[in-house]
Protein backbone atom coordinates (compact mmCIF):
# COMPACT_ATOMS: atom_id res chain seq x y z
CA UNK A 1 0.00 0.00 0.00
CA UNK A 2 1.36 3.18 -0.74
CA UNK A 3 1.60 5.98 1.85
CA UNK A 4 3.28 8.68 2.69
CA UNK A 5 3.59 11.27 5.99
CA UNK A 6 1.90 14.61 4.52
CA UNK A 7 0.31 17.33 5.86
CA UNK A 8 -3.88 17.31 5.61
CA UNK A 9 -5.23 20.23 4.51
CA UNK A 10 -6.06 23.00 7.06
CA UNK A 11 -9.58 23.71 8.58
CA UNK A 12 -9.89 26.81 5.14
CA UNK A 13 -9.36 23.57 2.46
CA UNK A 14 -6.41 25.32 1.94
CA UNK A 15 -3.31 22.50 1.01
CA UNK A 16 0.29 22.91 1.79
CA UNK A 17 2.96 23.12 -0.71
CA UNK A 18 4.95 19.72 -1.53
CA UNK A 19 8.18 19.70 0.09
CA UNK A 20 10.32 22.14 -1.89
CA UNK A 21 14.01 22.17 -3.05
CA UNK A 22 16.56 24.31 -3.95
CA UNK A 23 17.49 27.39 -1.62
CA UNK A 24 14.63 28.51 1.06
CA UNK A 25 14.25 31.70 -0.74
CA UNK A 26 13.94 30.63 -3.97
CA UNK A 27 10.21 29.66 -5.03
CA UNK A 28 9.93 26.12 -6.99
CA UNK A 29 7.11 25.74 -9.63
CA UNK A 30 6.01 22.33 -9.79
CA UNK A 31 4.99 20.27 -12.97
CA UNK A 32 2.24 18.02 -12.73
CA UNK A 33 2.82 16.14 -15.87
CA UNK A 34 6.61 15.10 -14.51
CA UNK A 35 9.69 13.60 -14.49
CA UNK A 36 9.00 10.13 -13.17
CA UNK A 37 13.17 9.61 -11.92
CA UNK A 38 14.13 13.24 -10.81
CA UNK A 39 14.97 13.22 -7.37
CA UNK A 40 12.15 14.88 -6.01
CA UNK A 41 9.66 13.12 -7.72
CA UNK A 42 5.99 12.56 -6.53
CA UNK A 43 3.52 10.40 -7.46
CA UNK A 44 0.04 11.69 -7.24
CA UNK A 45 -2.02 9.37 -8.97
CA UNK A 46 -3.20 6.48 -10.86
CA UNK A 47 -4.18 6.16 -14.82
CA UNK A 48 -7.36 3.59 -13.83
CA UNK A 49 -10.42 2.68 -15.78
CA UNK A 50 -10.85 2.15 -19.36
CA UNK A 51 -11.11 5.98 -20.34
CA UNK A 52 -7.56 6.32 -18.81
CA UNK A 53 -8.28 9.21 -16.22
CA UNK A 54 -6.37 10.44 -13.09
CA UNK A 55 -7.14 8.77 -9.81
CA UNK A 56 -5.50 10.76 -7.20
CA UNK A 57 -3.75 9.55 -4.62
CA UNK A 58 -5.13 10.30 -0.74
CA UNK A 59 -1.38 11.43 -0.13
CA UNK A 60 1.50 12.28 -2.76
CA UNK A 61 4.06 9.01 -2.37
CA UNK A 62 7.38 9.82 -3.46
CA UNK A 63 8.37 8.08 -6.62
CA UNK A 64 11.58 6.40 -5.53
CA UNK A 65 9.45 4.69 -2.97
CA UNK A 66 8.08 3.24 -6.06
CA UNK A 67 9.51 2.72 -8.96
CA UNK A 68 11.47 -0.19 -8.61
CA UNK A 69 7.93 -1.69 -7.83
CA UNK A 70 7.09 -1.24 -11.48
CA UNK A 71 7.96 -4.23 -13.65
CA UNK A 72 10.88 -2.94 -16.25
CA UNK A 73 8.92 -4.00 -19.47
CA UNK A 74 6.04 -1.05 -18.80
CA UNK A 75 6.98 2.37 -18.78
CA UNK A 76 6.01 3.92 -15.40
CA UNK A 77 4.62 7.12 -16.83
CA UNK A 78 1.69 5.31 -18.23
CA UNK A 79 0.44 4.13 -15.31
CA UNK A 80 1.10 6.60 -12.79
CA UNK A 81 1.07 10.57 -12.72
CA UNK A 82 3.99 12.42 -11.51
CA UNK A 83 5.31 15.91 -10.81
CA UNK A 84 8.54 17.31 -10.21
CA UNK A 85 9.94 20.57 -10.61
CA UNK A 86 9.44 22.49 -13.29
CA UNK A 87 12.29 23.07 -15.31
CA UNK A 88 14.35 26.23 -17.05
CA UNK A 89 15.27 23.87 -20.06
CA UNK A 90 11.58 21.94 -20.71
CA UNK A 91 10.85 22.04 -24.32
CA UNK A 92 7.43 23.13 -22.85
CA UNK A 93 8.29 26.46 -21.04
CA UNK A 94 8.24 30.07 -22.60
CA UNK A 95 9.95 32.46 -19.69
CA UNK A 96 8.17 31.70 -17.13
CA UNK A 97 4.77 29.86 -18.58
CA UNK A 98 4.13 26.77 -19.40
CA UNK A 99 2.97 25.71 -23.02
CA UNK A 100 1.81 22.56 -22.29
CA UNK A 101 -1.16 23.97 -19.78
CA UNK A 102 -1.75 26.44 -22.91
CA UNK A 103 -2.37 23.24 -25.12
CA UNK A 104 -4.35 21.26 -22.85
CA UNK A 105 -6.49 24.18 -21.97
CA UNK A 106 -7.42 24.60 -25.50
CA UNK A 107 -7.79 20.75 -26.38
CA UNK A 108 -9.73 19.68 -23.74
CA UNK A 109 -13.02 20.42 -22.55
CA UNK A 110 -13.74 21.22 -19.21
CA UNK A 111 -15.43 19.10 -17.30
CA UNK A 112 -19.20 19.38 -16.07
CA UNK A 113 -19.67 19.88 -12.57
CA UNK A 114 -17.47 22.50 -12.06
CA UNK A 115 -15.40 20.73 -9.05
CA UNK A 116 -11.67 20.65 -9.21
CA UNK A 117 -9.62 17.11 -7.99
CA UNK A 118 -7.46 17.17 -4.34
CA UNK A 119 -4.23 18.01 -5.28
CA UNK A 120 -1.00 18.07 -3.27
CA UNK A 121 0.30 20.37 -5.61
CA UNK A 122 -2.00 22.92 -6.20
CA UNK A 123 -0.02 25.74 -3.79
CA UNK A 124 3.07 25.77 -5.74
CA UNK A 125 1.51 23.82 -9.35
CA UNK A 126 2.87 26.11 -12.26
CA UNK A 127 -0.69 25.17 -14.19
CA UNK A 128 -2.49 26.01 -11.21
CA UNK A 129 -0.60 29.47 -11.48
CA UNK A 130 -0.46 30.13 -14.49
CA UNK A 131 -5.02 29.25 -15.42
CA UNK A 132 -6.39 28.36 -12.15
CA UNK A 133 -9.02 26.55 -12.29
CA UNK A 134 -9.30 26.12 -15.88
CA UNK A 135 -6.34 23.77 -15.93
CA UNK A 136 -6.77 22.21 -12.88
CA UNK A 137 -10.13 21.16 -14.61
CA UNK A 138 -8.85 18.88 -16.77
CA UNK A 139 -5.60 18.09 -15.04
CA UNK A 140 -7.10 14.31 -14.25
CA UNK A 141 -7.58 13.55 -17.88
CA UNK A 142 -3.98 13.82 -18.74
CA UNK A 143 -1.13 11.05 -18.24
CA UNK A 144 2.43 11.96 -18.03
CA UNK A 145 3.02 9.89 -20.86
CA UNK A 146 -0.13 9.28 -23.42
CA UNK A 147 -1.01 6.46 -25.62
CA UNK A 148 0.73 6.81 -29.48
CA UNK A 149 -2.61 5.56 -30.77
CA UNK A 150 -4.03 8.75 -29.21
CA UNK A 151 -3.57 11.76 -31.89
CA UNK A 152 -5.22 14.25 -29.53
CA UNK A 153 -2.97 13.55 -27.24
CA UNK A 154 -0.18 13.28 -29.27
CA UNK A 155 -0.72 17.03 -30.46
CA UNK A 156 -1.32 18.08 -27.12
CA UNK A 157 2.54 16.66 -25.90
CA UNK A 158 4.12 18.56 -29.35
CA UNK A 159 5.79 21.65 -28.02
CA UNK A 160 5.70 22.99 -31.37
CA UNK A 161 1.81 22.75 -31.79
CA UNK A 162 -0.04 26.09 -30.64
CA UNK A 163 -3.24 26.60 -29.16
CA UNK A 164 -5.14 28.04 -32.58
CA UNK A 165 -3.14 24.88 -34.31
CA UNK A 166 -5.29 22.51 -31.39
CA UNK A 167 -8.62 24.39 -32.06
CA UNK A 168 -8.38 24.03 -36.03
CA UNK A 169 -7.52 20.48 -35.98
CA UNK A 170 -10.74 20.17 -33.24
CA UNK A 171 -12.71 21.91 -35.40
CA UNK A 172 -12.51 19.69 -38.50
CA UNK A 173 -12.92 16.81 -36.48
CA UNK A 174 -16.45 14.90 -37.76
CA UNK A 175 -18.45 15.33 -33.97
Amino acid sequence: MLTRDHARPDAAGREPAPPAGGAADTPTSWCPSGAAHAPESLVLGVRSGLDGQVTYLADAVPAAAVLDQIPEDIEPRRILRFASHCVADCANRRGGDCTLVERVVAAYPAPAGGTVPRCHLRAGCQWWAQTGVDGCRRCPALATRHHTDDELASLVADPDVTPEQLAAWTAARPH
